[in-house]
């Protein structure tokens, strides 16, 4: 009889683990407390595998703008005002890295494990057929610059990037449009930085095929269940997002992670003329921080980062910007039918993932901390986690 391994958490972080444990050999149960897989984090965030994304935040420029964005309502990063011991805890560990300098080598290794992740992603692709499944789009993705700062900026990591392995690109406003032509209509470009092997798609749709697959393999699942931590007496992965946190404390491990609070809109393109004006391929704006992902007949837009806890609540002040860009940007497009959505990122004060054995318990695993890099590092780190294992 194959060895039993158990899963707490039915995110991309925990089906992922879930489908390299299979693969191993193992008996693998899922624990979930939704009723259904990718309720949280993986229901509706941006949709980009965004290797292009991969530099840490750990850096100046993000403390500077995070001070002066500290009181703007609509602000891409907003510190909300309320102290507690977690915030706190969290901050100075952000502002301890970019003290220490770790930001240029941790965004090399995430720029390593955004490759490995997205081959093997593109690997499970090609076995089962899924990209129809999910709304994949192979049509790269985009940073758009508006901010000749931000600009020269993102020229400056074009060696490091290219170093290892990732084919950026800088083009010019004109190029952008060429790839792009929904740009047209976009405010103030100034060029853009462009990755072809980066891709999109509904993350949500993508966990319910890998449940189904792993259903097929023999993994079992346990909606809508609460799993006993006191209890574990097999080898066990944590995979419960910004929850990991405290899982993780009361087994007697600590970890530096804050749930970012991050927001997204989906807009309902039901004519023609919207279809024709929004965007195909996957953008970034990298002065805003709003994203942007074509999902056959929908486009997501998700952006913003909140310090506020775990509170969940959608602020209309913090959507307002998501549909105000769109207007302003693709002005073609009918934004009168949309749904919104908030999640609470789990975000390592590194900006790194967390996939490690408890120093307390030989049987606890715990794979987490991605931050908004969780669908493009979810394969990579689930298949470390098993490897571990």
């Amino acid at each position: 009889m194959s060895k039993q391994v158990d899963v707490i958490g039915a995110g991309i972080t925990g089906l992922m683990s879930a489908y390299f444990l299979s693969k191993k050999g193992y008996q693998v149960s899922v624990f979930e407390r939704e009723p259904y897989p990718a309720m949280q984090c993986s229901y509706a965030n941006g949709g980009q595998i965004s290797v292009c994304n991969s530099e840490t935040w750990n850096n100046w420029p993000t403390v500077w703008k995070g001070t002066k964005w500290l009181l703007k309502q609509d602000a891409p990063l907003l510190i909300r005002p309320y102290p507690s011991f977690h915030k706190i805890k969290w901050m100075a560990g952000f502002l301890k890295h970019t003290l220490t300098g770790s930001h240029i080598n941790n965004t090399i290794e995430t720029i390593r494990l955004g490759i490995e992740s997205r081959n093997l992603y593109n690997q499970i692709d090609s076995e089962y057929n899924l990209g129809p499944l999910y709304d994949r789009v192979d049509k790269g993705m985009m940073h758009v610059h508006t901010n000749e700062k931000d600009y020269q900026h993102a020229a400056s990591m074009q060696e490091l990037f290219r170093a290892y392995g990732l084919d950026w690109e800088m083009i010019s406003a004109e190029e952008a449009r060429r790839i792009e032509p929904a740009l047209k209509s976009f405010k103030d470009v100034l060029g853009g930085t462009y990755v072809r092997t980066d891709w999109s798609g509904d993350i949500h749709k993508y966990c319910k095929q890998i449940k189904n697959i792993l259903k097929d393999r023999g993994v079992l699942f346990y909606f809508g269940s609460s799993f006993d931590m006191d209890r574990i007496d097999r080898p066990t992965v944590i995979a419960t997002g910004h929850e990991m946190y405290n899982h993780a404390r009361e087994l007697g491990d600590d970890f530096n992670i804050y749930p970012v609070k991050g927001y997204s809109i989906t807009v309902n393109l039901n004519d023609e003329r919207s279809k024709q004006a929004a965007p195909t391929v996957s953008l970034l704006d990298n002065n805003k921080k709003i994203v942007a992902s074509r999902m056959g007949d929908r486009l997501r837009v998700a952006g913003t980062a909140e310090l506020v806890g775990t509170n969940l609540d959608i602020r209309q002040e913090r959507i307002e910007p998501l549909l105000q860009w769109v207007r302003e940007n693709f002005k073609d497009v009918n934004t009168e039918d949309y749904s919104t959505w908030a999640c609470l990122r789990p975000m390592n004060s590194n900006m790194m993932p967390i996939v490690q054995k408890s120093k307390s318990n030989d049987n606890v695993f715990y794979n987490g901390g991605h931050g908004h890099l969780g669908w493009t590092l979810g394969a990579v780190t689930g298949k470390m986690v098993a490897d571990l294992i």
